[in-house]
């Protein structure tokens, strides 16, 4: 059993209220292989909701900021330790997560400017799973190695 992103398995949860369906996911979830999560919903976050993305404050510590400037690093924390809780609850080891997301980007991630510039770096969730020995797979890796 894995954990996967709930909007790579067709669930109206993403930002604008829409989905990243890929019939090979929706697959693994429909044969009872996967455990769907949205760190950003468990957090508290609507559906739709201000995009966000991570930005760095003056003393260099990590926020989550929407397009209209509201802090909302609580809800992605919170959402993190969520869906934490809900792998280690299901013995789940490994999760399958959205690329770039604040919450679910591994690797990259957008730079804070809203401008769809990718850096390096992790959205919060992943950064949680992997401190806590959670096998993360990028979505995108995932399907160009199947």
């Amino acid at each position: 059993m894995i954990g996967i992103s709930s909007c790579l398995c067709g669930i109206n949860c993403k930002y604008n209220g829409e989905n990243n369906l890929n019939p090979i996911f929706l697959e693994m979830l429909n044969k009872g292989e996967a455990v769907p999560i949205c760190p950003e919903q468990l957090g508290g976050l609507s559906t739709p909701r201000v995009p966000a993305e991570i930005q760095k404050d003056k003393e260099g510590k990590i926020q989550v900021i929407t397009k209209n400037n509201t802090n909302v690093t609580k809800e992605y924390f919170l959402g993190a330790e969520r869906a934490l809780k809900i792998l280690k609850a299901l013995e789940i080891d490994t999760v399958i997560l959205k690329s770039k997301s604040p919450s679910c980007g591994y690797g990259k991630i957008y730079d804070g400017t809203f401008s769809k510039t990718l850096i390096e770096g992790n959205g919060i969730t992943v950064d949680l799973f992997l401190k806590n020995n959670i096998k993360v797979i990028d979505n995108e890796e995932y399907i160009k190695n199947k």
